[in-house]
């Protein structure tokens, strides 16, 4: 039976991957930021609809959502991949970079499904949160509220909704995608010449472009969403990785305890 997607952050990584793999047999609505990459996602399947949506730009969600329900006029799946990664030290992080995090990560896919809330009516909103949801990395501590707050949001929707819509969040590891050489290149600002915390941005960025080199594949995560995306009564929560399910048993410890084991990894880890 052919069913009806819409995936936001299709261009790469796990978006990409998850794109291809349900183009097979369903339609697709794919978001993308920019025109070559619109292009690129026409050529892959004529059962792609390529549509675009800056969540940076939160005045674009409300023409992708128009677009879209000019479409179709059912969503069986939502899944929300979209995402960025603002990092380095609180005290010097730009208020209004902190703000995009939020505009990225939460505020444009919450915005996304309010207003094609009909159209989701007995069908998934899936999440692509992160590990960091569980809120125990130094230095990325935009990424790691905004996905917190995106699973409270969307756990909150559903409770609350009488549209029979399952809510499911997935929370990945390390996944060996762009994304992490992007945020190397957006954050440079604070990461490049960080008065003060010079070691630890060093670790930093050297972190990210192992990660992008040496993380789990995309189609891990992508096996996952298909999963729960199958799954009658899903999970609310699926960890993907080692790192995923350690971050979460980790983060049932106490507060204190939690601080004190990651200052002291953090310093074992710079010196090397």
């Amino acid at each position: 039976m052919t069913k009806t997607y819409l995936i936001t952050g299709a261009t790469s990584g796990i978006g990409k991957a998850l794109v291809e793999k349900l183009a097979e047999d369903n339609i697709v609505f794919a978001g993308y930021r920019s025109d070559e990459k619109g292009k690129e996602l026409e050529q892959i399947s004529p059962n792609i609809y390529p549509f675009y949506v800056d969540y940076a730009k939160p005045e674009t969600v409300a023409g992708a959502a128009e677009y879209i329900l000019s479409k179709c006029s059912k969503i069986d799946t939502m899944v929300n991949i979209a995402g960025c990664v603002v990092a380095g030290p609180v005290e010097k992080i730009d208020i209004n970079e902190i703000r995009r995090q939020f505009d990225v990560n939460v505020f444009g896919h919450l915005e996304m499904a309010q207003r094609l809330i009909e159209l989701l009516e007995n069908g998934k909103i899936i999440n692509v949160s992160s590990m960091a949801s569980f809120g125990v990395f130094p230095f990325i501590s935009p990424y790691c509220a905004s996905k917190r707050c995106l699973d409270m949001f969307f756990n909150s929707l559903l409770v609350e909704n009488k549209r029979n819509i399952k809510v499911v969040s997935v929370k990945p590891g390390v996944i060996a995608t762009p994304l992490w050489g992007k945020s190397v290149k957006e954050n440079s600002k604070y990461l490049d010449n960080c008065g003060g915390y010079e070691k630890e941005m060093d670790f930093v960025i050297n972190n990210a472009r192992k990660n992008e080199e040496k993380g789990l594949s995309a189609e891990k995560v992508v096996d996952v969403i298909l999963k729960a995306d199958k799954a009658k009564n899903p999970k609310l929560s699926y960890t993907v990785g080692k790192d995923a399910f350690g971050a979460s048993l980790i983060a049932k410890l106490p507060q204190g305890l939690v601080n004190r084991l990651i200052k002291l990894g953090l310093r074992a880890r710079i010196k090397k």
